[in-house]
């Protein structure tokens, strides 16, 4: 009974593996996924409607700073995490 336990959470192993390194790119990039990433992700405490946590951000020209609570109740702020490059 243990050996058909065993071998079936081995093939499902194996092929939660295999869909992990499909959708990765590669086995050695799932590898590294579950090395680095996976012990450092968490669930977030916010909600929508919550307001953003403080953090100094970086104007478009990249020298001046504010944080985001100066900006909060003023005029809408919009953040744009992304790569203009």
């Amino acid at each position: 009974m243990w050996i058909w336990f065993a071998a079936g959470f081995a093939v499902l192993l194996i092929v939660a593996f295999a869909v992990l390194s499909r959708m990765a790119g590669s086995p050695k990039d799932a590898l590294l996924m579950l090395r680095y990433a996976l012990p450092h992700m968490h669930r977030g405490k916010l909600h929508p409607g919550d307001n953003a946590p403080d953090a100094p951000l970086l104007t478009l020209n990249g020298k001046d700073q504010f944080h985001i609570r100066e900006r909060i109740g003023t005029r809408p702020l919009m953040i744009v995490f992304g790569s203009y490059t």
